[in-house]
């Protein structure tokens, strides 16, 4: 029996990157997938490969940052199979580069939306559903930065912190009653939200920050999320997990 075999599981921002490296390896251990994103295209593009793999799946166009698409979100989940087992909350942008002093107010409220409350908001809707069925398992993709500051990014570090401290404060209140929900921290990881946007020097300049010497892959993550949703990390909940290559070490 495969390690996710009859389990759903939604997987939010799943059109790219680790929430797309999720979704496959989640199909892979047996579960029916729900990829969401709000990239359409490449949200099906994933969708259709997993299929052509044996999967069931299917692809719900949602922008975490409002209530009424996790809410909708989760609807559609029960209504196509059932129920809800697993909930990834991965979906995150990095926001502008500034001090804090010249921050730009609209990239702070959107950074802290989509970072932060659309996690909140997934929470909200993924709990009952799972409470209704017995349980299940949350994972809340948080950051390095979730730990640690940095410079120019004080909304991301600001809504990653948040994210550590929402997981712990879900995990106490549902514990009892058969819902675990964990943070992961990732080192900087190999997708297009760093590849497309930092030079070869910028790129450089990153790897030296990790001990092991080399930036993370989307499949690493995928793997440590893997576990925290299945049985095997059964007595697992409250907890920030780094996959960071060393980083926070230092």
């Amino acid at each position: 029996m495969k390690l996710l075999e009859n389990k759903v599981a939604i997987v939010t921002g799943a059109a790219s990157g680790i929430g797309e490296a999720v979704a496959h390896i989640f199909a892979e251990a047996g579960a029916k997938v729900v990829v969401s994103d709000v990239d359409q295209e490449n949200g099906e593009r994933v969708v259709a490969e997993l299929k052509s793999q044996g999967a069931d799946a299917i692809f719900v166009q949602a922008d975490t940052s409002k209530p009424e698409d996790n809410e909708k979100l989760v609807k559609i989940t029960i209504e196509q199979f059932g129920a809800l087992h697993i909930a990834v909350n991965n979906a995150g942008i990095g926001g502008p580069a500034a001090r804090t002093g010249e921050y730009p107010v609209d990239g702070w409220d959107k950074v802290i939306a989509i970072n932060l409350s659309g996690v909140f908001y997934g929470l909200r809707y993924q709990i009952p559903a799972m409470l209704e069925h017995g349980g299940g398992s949350i994972i809340n993709m948080a950051s390095i930065l979730g730990q640690v500051g940095t410079k120019l990014s004080g909304a991301y570090v600001a809504a990653k912190h948040g994210v550590v401290g929402l997981t712990k404060s879900a995990a106490l209140e549902y514990g009892e009653q058969n819902i675990r929900v964990n943070s992961v921290g990732p080192g900087y990881i190999r997708t297009p939200l760093i590849t497309k946007h930092l030079t070869p020097e910028q790129m450089d300049n990153l790897v030296q920050l990790h001990p092991v010497g080399r930036l993370g892959e989307s499949k690493e993550i995928a793997e440590l999320v893997l576990w925290l949703a299945s049985d095997k990390a059964s007595f697992v909940t409250g907890a920030y997990y780094a996959a960071d290559g060393g980083y926070l070490a230092q």
